[in-house]
């Protein structure tokens, strides 16, 4: 939801990357190399433009489960790494209780299910405290198939059914959302957007910062 957002906001054009997307597309090695360069060349001219990965982070598998195989989540590990700019970055936290409780309603309403007062929103969204949006789209889709669609009329929609899948993915937990925050708080970026939230010049935090670093490095 976030990234289709951006791009409705900025008129951008979306190209979707993800591992899910791209099985059996452009096969080999010369194959992806291709690709990767059409992206790019195309995402530049027709700027803006939104290149999207979803699981990025499935790339950096050390061992793939074998139900992911086939999707091969490693391919772009290699290449795509050459051609990324690291120098921006934009942390986004895990959602609250009142973002969660309006994207289950809105990815339950958007993916055909009917409220009712059987299903427990508010409860949903407590339990699901840790885990991202894309760990709900993933839950609501599973849960919301073509046959469960033509049964909610006798059926309504329930919380636990939500909650049994939801409690097999591996939520965000506190500590890593903290190691990812300290790792981030160190990148020239991280610095600058908190020396703006301290009202100092964001250029000369960071060329202090540098001064200091270099000293240290000059008395070792």
């Amino acid at each position: 939801m976030l990234v289709h957002a951006i791009c409705q906001e900025t008129g951008a054009n979306l190209f979707d990357l993800s591992p899910l997307n791209l099985v059996g597309k452009y096969p080999g090695k010369s194959g992806l190399q291709m690709m990767l360069h059409m992206v790019f060349k195309v995402a530049r001219l027709m700027q803006p433009s939104v290149i999207w990965i979803g699981d990025a982070e499935k790339m950096f598998y050390k061992k793939i489960p074998k139900e992911e195989k086939d999707l091969d989540p490693r391919r772009l590990k290699k290449d795509l790494p050459k051609i990324l700019n690291r120098s921006k970055i934009i942390l986004i936290p895990r959602p609250d209780y009142a973002s969660r409780f309006v994207m289950w309603k809105e990815l339950i309403r958007r993916n055909g299910g009917v409220m009712t007062s059987a299903l427990d929103l508010s409860s949903l969204a407590k339990i699901s405290d840790g885990y991202t949006q894309g760990h709900m789209v993933r839950v609501v889709k599973g849960i919301l198939t073509e046959r469960r669609i033509q049964q909610i009329a006798k059926r309504p929609l329930t919380a636990t059914e939500f909650v049994s899948p939801l409690a097999t993915i591996d939520p965000v937990f506190q500590d890593e959302e903290e190691a990812l925050k300290s790792w981030y708080a160190k990148t020239p970026l991280g610095k600058k957007r908190e020396a703006a939230a301290l009202g100092i010049d964001a250029e000369e935090e960071v060329a202090a910062q540098a001064g200091k670093d270099n000293k240290k490095k000059g008395k070792k």
